[in-house]
């Protein structure tokens, strides 16, 4: 090969990895406008209730981060996370044991309180359509992911109990019975 060939062919690997960066940058950007529409975030904000984090006075016992308000990320394809009263539920998409987008608040949360010296109990639920053996199968792995992912973060697996609830069904609607429970106890 010639040098004069050699230069065509780098010019033309050139013109193309620069043709493909300039289309990368303009999909990312459009991706970025569609998630930051004012309307929709409006929307969004609206929708949700305000959460408050306390800070603790100087020389008090500092609190992990108080949830006054029930606090819910709703994910499009049915999976959301649900914070209230003190429980952290995690909401699954039909056949699926994938968290949420939006979990590592809560997931935080839950591991705060472990820090403190609490213990997390996991339970899994399911909902009443299907099989029920691959549903209890599937309400297991749930839980067990949840258990996993905290183990990954630091949590010794000592302070988290996974519990097969009495009643694996879930309570409410589809949506709302397909969860894993995360309770931290003393």
């Amino acid at each position: 090969m010639s040098d004069d060939d050699s230069q065509q062919n780098f010019i033309l690997g050139f013109v193309m990895a620069l043709i493909a960066l300039v289309i990368f940058f303009v999909i990312g950007i459009v991706l970025w406008h569609k998630g930051h529409n004012p309307a929709t975030v409006a929307q969004a904000a609206a929708a949700q209730p305000a959460v408050v984090i306390s800070t603790p006075a100087p020389g008090a016992e500092p609190k992990v981060a108080e949830v006054t308000e029930t606090v819910t990320v709703t994910i499009p394809d049915g999976a959301s996370i649900r914070v209230a009263n003190g429980v952290v539920n995690f909401y699954f998409a039909t056949g699926s044991a994938d968290l949420a987008p939006g979990a590592a608040e809560a997931l935080a949360a839950v591991i705060k309180g472990v820090e403190s010296g609490r213990k997390a109990v996991v339970s899994g639920y399911h909902d009443t359509t299907g099989d029920p053996a691959v549903n209890e199968s599937l309400a297991k792995k749930r839980a067990e992911m949840i258990r996993d992912v905290l183990v990954g973060l630091g949590v010794p697996a000592a302070k988290i109990d996974l519990q097969k609830p009495e009643v694996t069904a879930g309570s409410g609607n589809n949506a709302e019975a397909r969860r894993v429970e995360v309770k931290l106890v003393d």
